[in-house]
């Protein structure tokens, strides 16, 4: 069984969604170890993105642990370099 963690910018991030956008996230997110949702390997082959409507999720595996770094919409996910 994989883990889910979260990083700090990603909880900021949920907690600051609406309760219906929360839940589609974190679905969304619970579907990562089945590889279930539209799930590619970043550029670079640093990391893993998940789309989830205008939102992109960014993590990385290790062994059993999914570390969720962040969380951002679309436009934003991909500035600043390495997730």
């Amino acid at each position: 069984m994989k883990t889910i963690e979260y990083s700090k910018q990603a909880r900021k991030f949920l907690d600051r969604q609406t309760e219906a956008t929360r839940e589609r996230i974190i679905t969304a997110i619970n579907g990562i170890p089945e590889r279930k949702g539209d799930i590619k390997r970043m550029e670079g082959g640093t990391g893993w993105r998940l789309r989830v409507g205008s939102y992109r999720v960014l993590f990385d595996e290790n062994g059993y642990i999914i570390f969720i770094s962040r969380i951002k919409t679309r436009g934003d996910a991909y500035k600043g370099g390495k997730h």
